[in-house]
C-alpha cells in the first residue's frame, strides 16, 4: 500500500487570498508592526485571551461551537492533525496507509505519545475514540462521514485498521477526531487529551485555563499558561484590552481595531466561514423559493463589508469559504445582484406583493453579525419586509435555533470541522442531523451521494460544486462573505499564526525579549 499525504491546494492561493488569511504562516497576514518576525522568542510567561463565548462542552466529541473547537484544539489531537498551511500531518499516529481502493486505512502509532494523565495511548484507546463517535446507538453517529465505517481493528499494539463499507480518498481528513482515553469518565469536568497544553481549571462564564504540557510528544509550546476570559460584550473585550487585564483578542470589528493604536499590533485574515442569513427553509415564508430568491436580490453584500468592515472580507456566493480554494468558484457571487424591482417581482409572484414581517435572530455577543442584521434590516426595508431582530444569548441559540430548529432565520458564521468540500456541505443533505435550516432537495442529496462516493479527485471536485451551484441557484440562504478576522495582540507578544481552519493554536505563540 501506498502513503497518502492529503494536502489541499491551500498553498497555492493568490496573493489576495494569501493577504487575508486563508493559508498559515506569518507571512500570510497583514500586522501593524514592521519588526515583529526580528522578534527573539522566549519560554515561559502567560498570556490572557479574550473570549466571547463560554466553551459548551470540554468534551471534543461533543462540543458543537466553532468558538469552543477552537479552543480545544490546543487540548485534543486525532491520528492526524491540521497545519497552517492546510495539510494533514501525523499526530498521534506515526504514519499511516491508505489501501488502492480507498476503503482501508492503517494507522501506525507514535511510539511514547502519553495523555495528560500519563497514561500511554494505546490502540484500545484509538479504538474507542473511533468507536465512540461511529456509535449509531442514539441516532446518528457524532461525526456523520463516520456512518461508513465498517469495523476498527487492531491489528497489534502500535498498528490499527479502519475498513469503511464504501470507498472515501477524503476519509483522512477526518482522522482529527480527538483520541481519547478508554477508561475515562470525567472528560466533561476534566479534560484529557494529548495536545501541547493540558487543562487546569475552569470557571463556567468567567474562564478556561489551561497549562503546557511538559511531556508533549512534539514541539513544545513557548508560554506556560494561557487563559481564555470569558467576556460576553465586545465592546467590554476592548476596554479590558486597553486597560491591560486582556493581551488578544480575536474577530475585532474595524472600529474596534482602530481604537488600539498605541502598545497593540493587529493581525488581518479572514475567519474562514461563511457568513449568511440563513433561513429556515421549513416555515413560511422561507419554504418559498421565489421569497429566498427575493431576498438574495434585495440584499447588498458589498455594502454590508462596506459598512460592517470598512470593505474587509471575501464576498461568497455559497457555502464554500475561499481558504478552500479548490472548490470556491467566485462566479456563484454573480447568481444575484442586488435588484430592488426583481425582488418586488419575485415577492409578488410568491404572494407576497405587500411584503412580510420575519425575524432575524442573532448571538447577541458576535458584534459582527448583529451589525451584518442591522444593514440587512435596513436592505429589506427596500422591498416592504419588515425585519427585526431577536439577540439572544449563544447557549439560547445553540438550543433553540442551532439543536430545535425554531427560528425564521439567522445570522451566523458556518465553518468547516475539517479542510474537506464535504465538511461545509454535509450538512444541507436533507436528512442530516446538522441540517438546521431544513433545507430539502433531491437533486442536491443526488448530486452530494455521487460526489462522496466518486473515486476520481477531479470528478468529485465538480460534483461538490454542482452541490454549489444547486445552493446559490435555489437561494437555501442569502450569503454575504467570509468575515475579516482582525487579532489584536499586545506588544510584547508574537507569533501569532492563521490556520484555513477555525482554530487558535496558542503553542506558536511567544513573548519576546
Amino acid at each position: 500500500m501506498k502513503k497518502v499525504i492529503y494536502v489541499l491546494s491551500v498553498l497555492t492561493m493568490s496573493l489576495t487570498i494569501a493577504l487575508t488569511g486563508c493559508s498559515g504562516g506569518k507571512e500570510s497576514a497583514k500586522s501593524t508592526t514592521e519588526n515583529s518576525t526580528s522578534a527573539k522568542p522566549t519560554n515561559g510567561g502567560s498570556i490572557t485571551v479574550g473570549i466571547s463565548q463560554d466553551l459548551d462542552s470540554l468534551d471534543p466529541h461533543l462540543s458543537v461551537s466553532a468558538g469552543t473547537k477552537e479552543v480545544l484544539f490546543n487540548i485534543f489531537e486525532g491520528l492526524v492533525k491540521p497545519d497552517s498551511n492546510g495539510n494533514f500531518v501525523e499526530a498521534v499516529s506515526s504514519h499511516y496507509e491508505m489501501s488502492q481502493d480507498a476503503m482501508v486505512y492503517t494507522f501506525t502509532l507514535r511510539e511514547g505519545v502519553k495523555f495528560h494523565n500519563g497514561q500511554e495511548v494505546t490502540a484500545e484507546d484509538v479504538k474507542y475514540s473511533i468507536d465512540r463517535c461511529a456509535d449509531t446507538s442514539n441516532g446518528d453517529p457524532l461525526v456523520s462521514a463516520y456512518s461508513i465505517i465498517e469495523s476498527v481493528n487492531i491489528l497489534d499494539d502500535q498498528t490499527v485498521e479502519i475498513r469503511l463499507t464504501e470507498p472515501n480518498t477524503e476519509f483522512i481528513a477526518y482522522m482529527t477526531t480527538a483520541i481519547l482515553p478508554k477508561d475515562y469518565d470525567e472528560q466533561e469536568s476534566h479534560p484529557v487529551g494529548t495536545g501541547p497544553f493540558k487543562f487546569e481549571s475552569r470557571t463556567p462564564q468567567e474562564d478556561f485555563v489551561i497549562v503546557k504540557n511538559e511531556e508533549y510528544w512534539g514541539e513544545q509550546a513557548y508560554l506556560d499558561e494561557v487563559v481564555f476570559k470569558i467576556e460576553g460584550d465586545a465592546d467590554m473585550l476592548v476596554t479590558n484590552l486597553k486597560g491591560g487585564s486582556i493581551d488578544m483578542v480575536m474577530r475585532l470589528t474595524s472600529s474596534q481595531a482602530a481604537e488600539l493604536t498605541d502598545g497593540f499590533h493587529i493581525e488581518e485574515g479572514t475567519m474562514n466561514l461563511v457568513q449568511a442569513l440563513y433561513l429556515n427553509n421549513a416555515v413560511e415564508p422561507f419554504d418559498n423559493e421565489k421569497v429566498r430568491q427575493a431576498l438574495s436580490y434585495a440584499i447588498n453584500p458589498e455594502e454590508i463589508m462596506d459598512m460592517v468592515a470598512d470593505g474587509k472580507g471575501v464576498r461568497v456566493g455559497t457555502s464554500m469559504y475561499p481558504g478552500l480554494k479548490k472548490y470556491f468558484d467566485e462566479s456563484y457571487t454573480e447568481f444575484y445582484q442586488q435588484d430592488v424591482e426583481k425582488a418586488k417581482e419575485l415577492l409578488k409572484e410568491a404572494g407576497y406583493e405587500d411584503g412580510f414581517d420575519m425575524e432575524i435572530t442573532v448571538c447577541s455577543a458576535d458584534q459582527p453579525h448583529m451589525d451584518t442584521a442591522q444593514v440587512i434590516v435596513e436592505e429589506l426595508k427596500q422591498i416592504g419586509v419588515n425585519a427585526t431582530i431577536l439577540p439572544v444569548e449563544w447557549n439560547t441559540w445553540l438550543e433553540e435555533t442551532y439543536s430545535n430548529r425554531n427560528f425564521q432565520s439567522t445570522v451566523v458564521g458556518v465553518d468547516a470541522s475539517n479542510l474537506t468540500a464535504r465538511a461545509m456541505l454535509e450538512r444541507f443533505v436533507s436528512d442530516a442531523g446538522g441540517n438546521f435550516i431544513n433545507f430539502n432537495d433531491s437533486e442536491y442529496d443526488e448530486t452530494f451521494q455521487k460526489a462522496i462516493s466518486a473515486m476520481e479527485e477531479e470528478e468529485r471536485t465538480d460534483l461538490y460544486k454542482k452541490c454549489e451551484e444547486i445552493l446559490a441557484e435555489r437561494a437555501a440562504n442569502v450569503y454575504i462573505q467570509d468575515l475579516v478576522n482582525l487579532v489584536a495582540i499586545r506588544d510584547g507578544y508574537e507569533g501569532y499564526t492563521f490556520y484555513p481552519l477555525y482554530v487558535q493554536d496558542m503553542s506558536t505563540i511567544y513573548k519576546t525579549e
